[in-house]
């Protein structure tokens, strides 16, 4: 661990940073200045193409360079706008203006360095800043969501459907209330976990990033005092959602979002709400699972494979503790915390704009952070476990009781008066053998057949369809 990550503040960048390298270019505050790089090139080439008599097309050489300043935009760029920032004041006319000083780079032949001064002023032409920031925040959604969130969450959905399907046959007991209840497979258990983080997965993925390029309140109030004739919301819209390129020949370049036609000087952020809400329900069906699991390696249904050299306990040299499911548990409750701040606090602004909305949007990586850390802890944990069939096969074993179910339904379809209240008489917080439930089939008024299915019956095979279901994922 270096200076920088043992002094850091946030445990994100200091004892996680080497587990959320995926997170941070996009993320970061050079991820974000990246983007505004991005949305600025891409307005001012727009501008270039839109037939304007005072913005000639520019020559592919201009437009080359221009697109190579997002292309290879890095650290030493992030640090050269911090730089401007430092006078301005202001961190989006500071990449303004550090847009501008690429115009005069050595790299460019006379010519097109005369080609890009003459046209310098349309850099940021009509925009407010958050014209820039809306659409850098909708792109670093963008990315962290195709790249890093739905990449981890369908690694978990396939380990979990892999453990349904490896143990769709391996019967246990279910507990409801933390008592005995009717069988269940291991393999069954983990389905229903497929089923609900899938369906959970399809929302955080159905979200359409919106962005606006509208002006200081979302009328085009600035663009329309300089060519009242053009089309602007139309010219908007196709900038927004026209699809990103780095092709310098390309006839349209665009940022790949959905148009957002309706805001005040900020987007509404409405869509980043959904966006949030839909990670958190993911989040906490893991949560549910999570403990579970816990819970199940507490029960030894599950052993964790165990790691060379690893301690489980300052004290107790036996412990191999599930600090996996825990690590997991503990940084998706952060996640949550963080994400349902930002859902309830980001669409509400004080009339056309306040600024409360722009210190909390720079906590988007840090919630999404303890939520790719939460997802990294659930896979090792998952890859972990090893099965402890003797331990399943004894807690069954043990529970005979719960075979009470099928052999008071059984009698209710033949009409045996009571059958509830027998068997409760039987069984409710008693200790029941399976010599003593089938003392009390050999008594029942059913069919012959009936009867012998039910002596046929033990909590390891009354499972029902859970094999089937288990499969079927």
């Amino acid at each position: 661990m270096n200076d920088h990550a043992v002094s850091a503040l946030s445990p994100l960048d200091g004892r996680y940073a080497g587990k959320l390298a995926p997170l941070r270019p996009l993320m970061s505050e050079q991820g974000y200045m990246h983007r505004r790089v991005q949305v600025e090139v891409t307005w001012f080439l727009a501008l270039s193409q839109a037939g304007l008599t005072e913005f000639p097309p520019l020559s592919r050489t201009a437009r080359s360079h221009l697109l190579s300043l997002v292309a290879q935009f890095d650290t030493a760029d992030a640090l050269a706008i911090k730089a401007i920032e430092k006078t301005t004041n202001h961190d989006v006319k500071a990449v303004e203006y550090w847009i501008k000083q690429q115009f005069e780079a050595p790299v460019l032949d006379t010519t097109t360095r005369a080609e890009l001064a003459r046209v310098a002023e349309f850099v940021h032409f009509a925009c407010t800043s958050e014209d820039i920031n809306n659409t850098s925040h909708a792109l670093q959604l963008q990315g962290v969501r195709d790249q890093v969130l739905l990449p981890s969450m369908d690694a978990i959905i396939d380990r979990f459907r892999s453990l349904a399907h490896r143990h769709a046959d391996i019967p246990m007991l279910s507990r409801t209330h933390g008592q005995t209840a009717s069988p269940t497979t291991v393999g069954k258990e983990m389905a229903n976990i497929v089923v609900r983080l899938r369906k959970a997965r399809e929302r955080v993925s159905a979200v359409e990033l919106l962005a606006k390029m509208n002006g200081a309140v979302g009328n085009y109030n600035a663009h329309l005092s300089a060519w009242p004739e053009i089309d602007w919301e139309a010219f908007s819209r196709q900038v927004i959602e026209a699809p990103a390129s780095t092709d310098p020949d390309a006839s349209r370049i665009g940022l790949g979002l959905r148009f957002q036609p309706y805001s005040i000087q900020i987007e509404p952020h409405d869509y980043m709400a959904e966006l949030f809400d839909a990670v958190a329900r993911a989040n906490t069906i893991l949560i549910d699972a999570s403990r579970d699991i816990w819970g199940y390696i507490s029960l030894g249904y599950f052993k964790q494979r165990l790691k060379e050299g690893e301690i489980g306990s300052s004290t107790m040299p036996h412990k191999v503790n599930p600090i996996d499911f825990e690590n997991a548990e503990g940084n998706l409750g952060l996640a949550n915390a963080l994400l349902r701040h930002l859902s309830e606090k980001l669409p509400v602004s004080r009339w056309q704009r306040d600024l409360t909305d722009s210190t909390v949007l720079r906590n988007m990586g840090v919630a999404l952070g303890y939520a790719v850390l939460a997802y990294q802890s659930m896979g090792v944990g998952l890859d972990k476990l090893e099965l402890n069939a003797e331990a399943l096969a004894a807690d069954l074993d043990g529970s005979w009781e719960v075979l009470a179910e099928p052999i008071q339904t059984v009698m209710r379809r033949y009409g045996v008066q009571g059958a509830y209240e027998q068997l409760k008489a039987v069984t409710r917080g008693k200790t029941v053998s399976a010599a003593d439930l089938q003392a009390l089939i050999q008594g029942l008024e059913i069919p012959v057949d009936a009867k012998q299915r039910l002596l046929e019956l033990s909590p390891a095979n009354y499972t029902g369809m859970a094999q089937q279901l288990a499969r079927r994922v």
